[in-house]
């Protein structure tokens, strides 16, 4: 099945129409909107040009008939692919910034972003905050809006894969920070030459092996290296637990997401006291461990890696 929409039409009656057409097909929200006039509208609002959105009254406006063929094309190929509607756009929001995406990085969506708008209270003294490390970069957006929000901070991102820091490189550029933040292909912290920061955080692959057989058609667009965690999900998060403290100053701190392989985590490690983080706008499975913790648990995460 295909849309077809009139012309003479306008934003709001393009995101009605566009939802109607989503609703009655099988599709999977969770890369950034969470329903069908969520993902009309991101659609509509990016292609006309109105993200961010500054007044309601763009909704009346009427859009251009090559403008509606593009649109057309893009809830179509939403629907036929099961292409996430980021990849289509080649753009995503996260913390309020806009990020150049493509089917190299996974799509920003992670539950950080409320962290970092919020400065990390009351574990992170913003003022006194010079270096930030982002492990697992992807597309660069985690590091990028920590860089943004802690301005007097240096920031470096890293990843194992080279098309996602080329994709991360062009997101330094792209928000002008390139004085700031440095971009480094490395496998976790093998690279990175007893450096050290004080704010560590990461979102890498987390993902379990019964958990991302059953994931809908959507993530098979993503690249797999992102999600797979190996297993149980854990295979990476072992080696960052065993190994960030090195790369910690003192005072510092380290945020892991975990996502749904938490209780799996806390099973793993029943004497660890993880913090995991509370979010005002959805979201769970982070976690906050200071420096002092992870040498204190050294012995029993070392004990880990590897399984």
């Amino acid at each position: 099945m295909t849309i077809e929409l009139q012309k003479n039409i306008t934003i709001k009656q393009l995101i009605e129409q566009g939802a109607q057409f989503f609703d009655a097909e099988s599709l999977y929200y969770g890369h950034g909107t969470f329903n069908s006039t969520d993902e009309a509208a991101y659609i509509v609002l990016t292609l006309t040009g109105h993200l961010p959105l500054k007044n309601d009254a763009s909704f009346n406006e009427f859009v251009a008939d090559e403008v509606v063929d593009t649109i057309i094309n893009v809830f179509n190929r939403r629907v036929t692919e099961k292409v996430p509607a980021a990849y289509l756009l080649g753009e995503a929001w996260f913390a309020g910034l806009a990020f150049l995406v493509n089917d190299d990085v996974l799509i920003p969506r992670s539950p950080f972003a409320e962290l970092i708008v919020d400065g990390f209270v009351p574990w992170v003294n913003r003022e006194k905050t010079k270096a930030i490390l982002d492990l697992c970069t992807g597309s660069g957006c985690i590091g990028i809006a920590c860089a943004t929000y802690f301005p007097e901070a240096q920031v470096e991102l890293t990843d194992i894969s080279e098309p996602a820091l080329t994709v991360a490189e062009k997101n330094v550029v792209k928000h002008g920070l390139s004085e700031r933040v440095i971009v480094t292909q490395s496998d976790l912290f093998e690279n990175l030459n007893g450096r050290r920061y004080d704010l560590i955080v990461t979102n890498p692959p987390y993902v379990g092996h019964d958990e991302l057989s059953t994931l809908p058609d959507e993530y098979y667009k993503e690249p797999q290296l992102g999600l797979d965690g190996g297993l149980t999900g854990l295979t990476l998060v072992h080696n960052i637990l065993a190994n960030a403290a090195e790369h910690l100053n003192d005072g510092g701190v380290l945020y892991v997401e975990v996502g749904n392989t938490d209780e799996a985590l806390q099973a793993c490690y029943p004497t660890v006291p993880f913090l995991w983080q509370e979010f005002d706008n959805g979201g769970h499975g982070i976690f906050m461990l200071t420096k002092s913790q992870l040498l204190e648990y050294q012995a029993m995460f070392n004990a880990k890696i590897n399984t």
